[in-house]
């Protein structure tokens, strides 16, 4: 199984944003742990950008992996471009989130990503990540 794991604006800044919503972890401490998790039984493949065209053509170029596993961070509110590409992905498509975005701000409500997912973790910080590889092993 080849998974590629996207995540969006501002999570390269875990383990400096509010620990509250965002939890302690550095995102290169969650992706330790994935591979641990991975073991031989999947292919893991990280990115990690601020730009939004740049994670459209990720996604347009990854086509061919078994699934996705998305934490588009802000882009989940406002990017039908990150929508598009997912759509023409035919893989398992897991959303995550390190908060509850549905406790949050009303314009965290909006998701354009959700509607595409197969499945969807949100809330539990890192473990939002840790369940959504442990599904795809397992389903």
């Amino acid at each position: 199984m080849k998974i590629l794991i996207i995540n969006g604006p501002n999570l390269n800044m875990l383990g400096k944003r509010d620990p509250n919503h965002y939890g302690k972890l550095t995102l290169n401490d969650i992706n330790k742990e994935l591979k641990k998790r991975a073991k031989n039984k999947a292919k893991l493949v990280f990115y990690t950008n601020n730009e939004e065209g740049k994670i459209v053509t990720k996604i347009q170029r990854s086509l061919n992996f078994d699934a996705i596993i998305i934490n588009a961070g802000a882009y989940t509110h406002t990017s039908l471009a990150i929508h598009d590409a997912l759509e023409m992905f035919k893989g398992k498509i897991i959303e995550v989130h390190l908060s509850n975005v549905l406790e949050r701000e009303s314009f965290r409500k909006v998701n354009f990503i959700n509607s595409l997912a197969t499945k969807s973790f949100i809330g539990e910080k890192e473990n939002s990540y840790y369940k959504a590889l442990d599904y795809l092993l397992n389903n």
